[in-house]
């Protein structure tokens, strides 16, 4: 076994592959970009080099750096982790030619299974069941249209280097398919430097279900059993889960078995994830998988399997890279209970789930369960790289009891000001549909309207108990310089004391208005339907509801269900911000590139057409008209702007 590794990775994966190689006595070295100088997974290894700026084809993509840091510091080995090299042979064969050992297959394999057209024409060659579709090289306008006429619509554009729904377009009829297209191949360009595609049929009720694959140089291939990532949005996994569901023993064995065969066909070694869609309109058939492509690296999800079957993947990934066995035998893998996986990204699902950046000014997560991150309190979330901040991973007897395990979970989160979907997810593990494991590629959009966020007369409660205890203390001091309400008197903000001790309060939550009563006792507050209110240090307790708070300029953020609510005094609160379109103007919400500009001053646009496109966090966002009217001006493609720039200006039609 070698004694040091580098990771050439950061945050979450990179802290991940750490905690196995310090437990292994394997000494760590550490990559970082100029952003991530302050980053936790830099000062968790035992050496970190600087490789760089920010931008990741600067540092974390530039192989060079990443080879001359391993030079420096001696170290024998080099972990990928995902994304970044973690799919490039030139990379690994020059890890090889380096003489360093690279933990990850080997480059012909990465190779054979890195373009999805080629790919999928070996897995024809070998038997294994692949989605109809196209994977020609003619690349032209032409041809590729013709073909989606023939395969029939809907269709799946997919970049042909692509992954994590990047240069992935669905298209449902043939005069949408021009700028689905156009949209893809840019993607493909711009994440992949490659803007070929491929064109497969749609499955119009898919599951996405895949077979963990481990290979050593020994000839000996085995499957760690299945993981479900169906529930997604754009493509992106949200949550994951270990094994399928409705999956039975003759469904499992065609799959598995399938997998087997494709990692075979490579001469595979190491960790890799055949990847299988699934049609879903009437249970799982064995005749109705198909192979869809081939990761040939660690997954994100990959906690979930080493949570039903006890392996430590990283651990194997380690031994197969120094040449050993594999530690088991297809025979001694077991599945046991039920494993989950919710990713916690740090984005807006109120704002059309765009990123969010920022410093995490409140950082708080579960502590009963497993979570991979590589942020803390006081880290930033930057504008460089992937929006996901944390995985919360739990393990239970059976499905249901870890749906409400990891649901439980996400409603514990507590992240300010930086926006994140744990609120979200907690929707989504407690929609009935999902409980009952009916699930598809496209619940989320589906089911859009039962997964936004409910009211609560508790929170709201809560919110104006913390409003009229401020506002009391204020009363109290007066001028107090520390006061959140700078030293006036309460009932300037939203407060008002009766005669009979009675307190009307009125105050904002996000915006809304809300009013009530509540009174002061011994204990702490009562409202007026006698439901009382504990405030302590950094909680309130309203009913039986126990929600987390946080003081902050102007009021309080109050962290329900996984959300921040922003509670301010009526009179404080304040509205607008980057963003706002009721001017005509489109601002952008994330600083980021143009890439797109179909309307030009002058031209005629409907409510909802898409004006400019904005490159962001590695996907495009685009901004679209807020109503019928005319483009006044609209930013140059090729543009890096700040946020809130506004990128193009609509008039409203006579």
């Amino acid at each position: 076994m070698f004694k040091s590794v580098l990771v050439a990775n950061r945050g979450e994966i990179a802290c991940r592959v750490f905690r196995t190689a310090k437990r292994m006595g394997i000494r760590t070295v550490a990559v970082y970009s100029e952003a991530d100088a302050d980053a936790l997974h830099v000062r968790e290894a035992d050496e970190a080099v600087l490789i760089g700026p920010a931008a990741a084809r600067e540092s974390y993509l530039d192989g060079a750096k990443v080879l001359a840091a391993a030079r420096a510091t001696g170290a024998e080995a080099i972990h990928p982790g995902y994304g970044f090299l973690s799919e490039n042979a030139d990379f690994a064969e020059a890890v090889a030619a380096a003489g360093l050992v690279w933990v990850g297959p080997d480059p012909k394999s990465i190779r054979a299974m890195g373009l999805k057209d080629a790919a999928k024409q070996l897995m024809i060659e070998a038997g294994v069941p692949v989605t109809p579709g196209y994977q020609g090289a003619d690349q032209s306008d032409e041809t590729l249209t013709a073909e989606a006429a023939r395969i029939g619509y809907p269709v799946l554009i997919k970049a042909v280097a692509g992954g994590g729904g990047k240069g992935m377009k669905r298209v449902d009829a043939a005069e949408d398919f021009a700028a689905g297209l156009a949209s893809a191949r840019r993607e493909g360009a711009a994440a992949f430097g490659d803007d070929r595609v491929l064109i497969e049929r749609y499955i119009t009720r898919p599951r996405h279900i895949e077979v963990q694959v481990f290979g050593d140089r020994h000839g000996n291939v085995v499957h760690l059993y299945e993981r479900d990532c169906s529930l997604q949005r754009r493509h992106q996994k949200v949550i994951e889960e270990a094994p399928a569901p409705g999956m039975s023993e003759a469904v499992r064995a065609a799959v598995t078995g399938a997998a087997i065969k494709a990692a075979k066909a490579v001469d595979y070694v190491g960790a890799g994830t055949i990847e299988f869609i699934a049609d879903a309109s009437d249970g799982l058939k064995a005749d109705g998988i198909w192979f869809m492509e081939m990761n040939t690296r660690l997954q994100v999800e990959h906690p979930v399997t080493e949570r039903v079957t006890g392996v430590d993947l990283v651990e194997w990934q380690f031994r197969a890279a120094a040449g050993e066995p594999l530690p088991l035998k297809q025979e001694q893998i077991r599945l046991n209970g039920w494993a989950m996986e919710a990713r916690l990204y740090a984005e807006d699902p109120a704002n059309g789930f765009l990123p969010s950046i920022g410093r995490l000014e409140h950082f708080v997560l579960p502590e009963d369960i497993r979570v991979d991150t590589g942020v803390e309190q006081g880290g930033e979330v930057s504008q460089f790289y992937d929006p996901m901040i944390a995985k919360l991973i739990v393990h239970a007897d059976t499905r249901e009891a870890a749906a409400a395990k990891l649901a439980e979970a996400a409603g514990e989160v507590e992240i300010w000001p930086v926006r994140a979907n744990a609120g979200f997810l907690k929707r989504c593990l407690e929609h009935p549909r999902f409980v009952a494991g009916d699930v598809d590629t496209g619940f989320i959009a589906a089911e859009e309207a039962g997964l936004q966020p409910v009211e609560s007369a508790e929170a709201n409660l809560a919110a104006l108990t913390l409003i009229a205890e401020a506002a009391a203390e204020t009363v109290e001091t007066r001028a107090d310089p520390y006061s959140p309400w700078g030293g006036q008197p309460g009932l300037s903000y939203g407060v008002r004391l009766n005669a009979s001790a009675q307190t009307t309060v009125w105050a904002q939550v996000d915006g809304r208005g809300v009013s009530g009563e509540v009174a002061p006792v011994e204990t702490g507050w009562r409202g007026a339907e006698g439901l009382s209110v504990q405030v302590g240090f950094d909680q309130v307790q309203s009913g039986d509801r126990l929600f987390g708070y946080q003081a902050v300029e102007d009021g309080f953020v109050l962290f329900v269900n996984g959300e921040a609510r922003r509670v301010t005094p009526y009179r404080a609160a304040t509205g607008g911000g980057a963003g706002a379109v009721s001017d005509g103007s489109l601002r952008a919400p994330m600083p980021g590139k143009i890439v797109a500009a179909p309307l030009k001053p002058g031209d005629t646009v409907a409510k909802g057409q898409p004006v400019v496109v904005l490159e962001a966090m590695k996907m495009e966002h685009a901004l679209t008209a807020p109503f019928d009217g005319v483009v006044e001006s609209v930013a140059t493609v090729g543009d890096q702007v700040v946020e809130a720039a506004v990128l193009a200006v609509v008039k409203a039609a006579d």
